[in-house]
């Protein structure tokens, strides 16, 4: 996966973006855009896509502390980065804009289940614990995942803008 310049400088900002956003939402619990931007530029830049999801979990650490809560961050958008790599190429425009924000609930709602392991290991869960702990989360990972749904309808708007910044900017 050769980078270039351009494509630092993209995915820096992309990144970037998605801390940004993420900050400007935070004072509604679970309500983000990261789904939207995180399927749309697996959309449009595929495997290069893990750089800005990366750029924005590097910049969690560093502004809000590397401590437990941010390993799982590690590994938690993965999971729909591949759904949205699985996807076939070619969807029929009418459902792309269905599929998308049923993919990106389907993450809100496990982001509990998803964030659990870590949780359970770090704070020294049994099983009875780790299924309370889970079971006490999810009123939040419905909101995310309705959250999510809503929002996955701006994928393709995303997608469009993604496509125009990767032609004006000449990347493969």
């Amino acid at each position: 996966m050769k980078i270039n310049v351009r494509e630092i400088v993209l995915f820096g900002l992309l990144g970037g973006l998605m801390y940004v956003l993420q900050l400007m939402m935070e004072f509604l619990p679970n309500v983000h855009l990261n789904g939207v931007l995180i399927v749309a530029m697996t959309v449009v830049f595929r495997f290069k896509a893990l750089y800005p999801i990366y750029v924005y979990v590097f910049l969690e650490g560093v502004f809000s502390g590397f401590n437990v809560w941010w390993i799982p961050y590690l590994y938690i958008w993965a999971p729909l980065w591949g759904l949205t790599m699985l996807l076939p190429k070619t969807l029929p425009e009418k459902v792309k804009p269905f599929v998308y924000a049923c993919i990106s609930a389907l993450h809100g709602f496990l982001f509990g289940i998803l964030y659990s392991p870590a949780e359970a290991l770090f704070s020294g869960l049994d099983v009875n614990g780790w299924i309370v702990w889970m079971l006490r989360g999810l009123g939040f990972d419905a909101i995310h995942g309705v959250s999510n749904f809503v929002w996955g309808f701006l994928t393709i708007p995303a997608i469009k803008l993604f496509e125009y910044a990767k032609k004006l900017l000449q990347i493969k």
